[in-house]
């Protein structure tokens, strides 16, 4: 993020936008999809987001993608946050830690989101390995979504303010920042993360911050709501860069002009 800025490249294929590359909705439309991508962009940014669901619902062909895509990431030296969103328990969240954590793995990320609502010491595992490996994960905090609220602002202390203690207390003396990052929407403000008791700025967590661009978050929110977290904030942007493909020369040029825009956001 110091080299290349606060942008991470949402891969997500969707169907829609497939057919707007004039590719085809199957596995070999993926991977073409995916190579044009990770080559526009590598340089650009600091990170790529693949989000699994949009691989396995090809199935295992489209998995197969998946693993071309983590491992073609790391050949261009471009980090992976693999959006699974995973939470289970016991030998289960064991399994899933294997899977996206370990050396090895075919399907290894440099980092994965997980959901901590079988509460958050169901992913000690992958926390655990996490750190045995030299990666990373990402924990849903407090999302944007509407349905988001019903289950993340109960309580006093809020869920979201007990899930975000945990994390600042695995991330504690880590220096700049933990391994352990936390998921907070870009379309909240100052006033959301107040009322749900959250504090971003004392947890020593990176931030990954979903929701700049069509989501309707710029960067003026950005600036406003992690104002003091300049180094540690990773924005994830998807259709903001992949609706300027197919040509790769757009997609770096979006991929670029975006990066200037973030970093110069988060540093006012």
């Amino acid at each position: 993020m110091d080299r290349h800025g606060p942008l991470c490249v949402g891969l997500d294929p969707h169907a829609h936008l497939l057919a707007a590359w004039g590719l085809p909705d199957t596995p070999e439309g993926l991977r073409s999809f995916s190579a044009t991508v990770l080559e526009a962009v590598r340089g650009e940014c600091a990170a790529i987001k693949p989000q699994s669901a949009f691989f396995e619902r090809h199935g295992a062909a489209g998995v197969a993608v998946l693993e071309e895509v983590l491992a073609a990431s790391r050949e261009r030296g471009l980090l992976t946050v693999l959006d699974a969103k995973r939470g289970d328990i016991g030998s289960t969240m064991g399994a899933y830690a294997q899977a996206y954590l370990s050396d090895g793995a075919p399907l290894a990320a440099d980092s994965v989101t997980l959901s901590p609502y079988l509460g958050y010491g169901s992913l000690r595992p992958a926390v655990d390995l996490a750190r045995q490996t030299g990666r990373g994960v990402w924990v849903l905090g407090l999302t944007s979504n509407p349905e988001g609220a019903g289950v993340q602002l109960v309580g006093s202390p809020t869920v979201a303010a007990r899930v975000l203690a945990e994390v600042a207390q695995d991330d504690a003396g880590l220096e700049p920042f933990g391994d352990v990052g936390v998921v907070v929407g870009a379309t909240l403000d100052p006033d959301d993360l107040a009322a749900a008791g959250v504090d971003l700025a004392g947890a020593g967590a990176p931030v990954l911050a979903p929701g700049v661009g069509a989501q309707g978050a710029g960067a003026e929110d950005l600036a406003r709501t992690f104002a003091g977290l300049t180094e540690r904030v990773l924005v994830p942007v998807s259709r903001g860069v992949l609706a300027a493909g197919p040509a790769p020369a757009d997609l770096r040029r979006q991929a670029r002009e975006l990066t200037a825009e973030l970093r110069a956001a988060l540093r006012r």
